[in-house]
Parts: structure tokens; sequence; C-alpha cells
């Protein structure tokens, strides 16, 4: 994925509580390796899913071409900066007449460049994501979330490696479950 993330979605503490719940962990001293788990079940789900699950601020670099070119992440929210890329020298922003936005209604986002300059390729900034917070994802794609980074602390110590996502994780994710053909 050609994606950085520039900044990462704040994992709200009631996800940590969540997950604390389904383990029945009650002390604190294991929320840092849950926390890990937490954020390892997020990417898990967008590596299944096709699309982010919570918002982040991102960046994709892009070769330059005068035709569409579609943003790996989705579902996207906004596009706030295209940027050239010389060879040689600074980034420097793109006039907003030289290139234009698409936004999809499956999510997706697109930028055209009209008028590169010297740029060899271009970085386009954007926000992605299904939702801005950990409460307003949908309940079986949080709950998915929280039975996998379960399942991934129980195993941590075992040399068992075990399908991702298991069956019951698939099942709460499909719904959302995006598919392209290349």
């Amino acid at each position: 994925m050609k994606r950085a993330i520039i900044t990462s979605p704040a994992l709200a503490p009631a996800a940590l509580t969540e997950l604390k719940d389904w383990l029945g962990i009650t002390v604190a001293s294991e929320d840092a390796a849950l926390t890990i788990q937490l954020r390892a079940a997020l990417e898990s789900c967008e590596a299944f899913t096709g699309i982010m699950p919570l918002e982040s601020e991102c960046e994709e670099v892009l070769p330059v071409c005068g035709d569409w070119m579609r943003l790996e992440a989705s579902p996207v929210s906004a596009i706030t900066g295209v940027q050239a890329i010389p060879a040689q020298g600074p980034r420097t922003a793109l006039a907003v007449t030289d290139y234009a936005l698409d936004f999809a209604a499956d999510g997706s986002g697109r930028v055209r460049v009209f008028n590169p300059g010297l740029a060899q390729r271009i970085a386009v900034r954007f926000t992605a994501g299904l939702a801005a917070s950990w409460s307003a994802l949908p309940d079986g794609m949080r709950h998915g979330v929280i039975r996998l980074a379960a399942q991934q602390y129980r195993q941590r110590e075992g040399d068992n490696a075990s399908q991702l996502p298991p069956a019951a994780v698939a099942a709460l994710w499909r719904p959302w479950r995006r598919m392209r053909l290349t």
C-alpha cells in the first residue's frame, strides 16, 4: 500500500475497557500490551475489509499522469491538499486549478492532475476512515476487533499461528468487505 498515516486515530479508552471486560482483566499492568493488540486488530480489519475503520489523516504518493488516479485508502471523507514532488528540490503545493478531485459513492477518492509543472510525483493528503471515533464504529466491526485482539492476546506466547481473521471475526466483518477485480 502506498499510503502513509500522518495522524493515527486516537484509540478511545472505551476500546481498551471493552477488551479488558471481554478478557476479564481488571489490572492496568496489561494496558500497553492490550493497546498494541487493539491496533493490530484494527490493521487486520482494514486488510480484510478494504476500508479503514477509524478516521486518520493520510498521505499517498502517486505518479503524475493525466488520468484519474484512485486513492488506495477508503472511505475518503476529505482531500486536504495536493503537493508536487519534483525530481530535485522541495515539495510545493499545486494550485487548485492544476488538479481535480472526485469522490465516488463507494467512498473512494480520486485525483487528476492537469498541470504538474516539474513534478514527477504528487503527494495527496486526505482524511479516510469509516467512523470518527471508536463508539461510532458499527457494532459488528467493533466486536470483531475486540474478539481478534482478545484471541491474539491469549495466543501471544504460543507458537501456533492461527488463521487471521478467525471465522467468527470474518463473519462479523464480512458485511463491510470490499472486493475489487484487478
